[in-house]
């Protein structure tokens, strides 16, 4: 009997690990509003936000997505998920609109910046450094 419950005990939580790590592995889909993902970066990107770009990059972003964005910040290995790559054809694809909803709002591990970086502008200003990582 005591063998019996020791077995359905131990499945039981290699079952829940199973589902545990399916969850984190499926990630599920980031769904922007379309209005959102048609909204055009207003942001002119000059010489000076290049530089706000950058600064604001390695404050709030480089510490999960890397120096480069590649996904490999020293925060990373803590994430569930994988911080992302941002030199990929496929992430490049995404509109700033999309860019800036995802920045703006957040989802999952990934923390909303509307709050931190108050200012629209500023994370105009982080879609067109991230747009620059490729």
């Amino acid at each position: 009997m005591k063998a019996s419950l020791n077995v359905l005990l131990i499945a039981i939580m290699c079952s829940l690990a199973f589902l545990s790590f399916k969850t984190i592995e499926q990630n599920p889909k980031w769904t922007v509003p379309a209005d959102a993902a048609k909204k055009a970066n207003p942001v002119k990107y000059d010489g000076e936000n290049q530089s706000v770009g950058k600064a604001l990059w390695a404050k709030h972003c480089k510490s999960c997505h890397g120096k480069d964005g590649l996904g490999d910040g020293t925060k990373a290995a803590e994430l569930d998920a994988f911080a992302g790559d941002f030199t990929t054809a496929e992430f490049q694809k995404q509109s700033d609109g999309t860019l800036f909803y995802k920045l703006t709002k957040g989802h999952d591990e990934m923390p909303a910046f509307e709050k931190k970086l108050a200012s629209d502008e500023d994370r105009w200003i982080l879609v067109h450094y991230m747009r620059g990582l490729k």
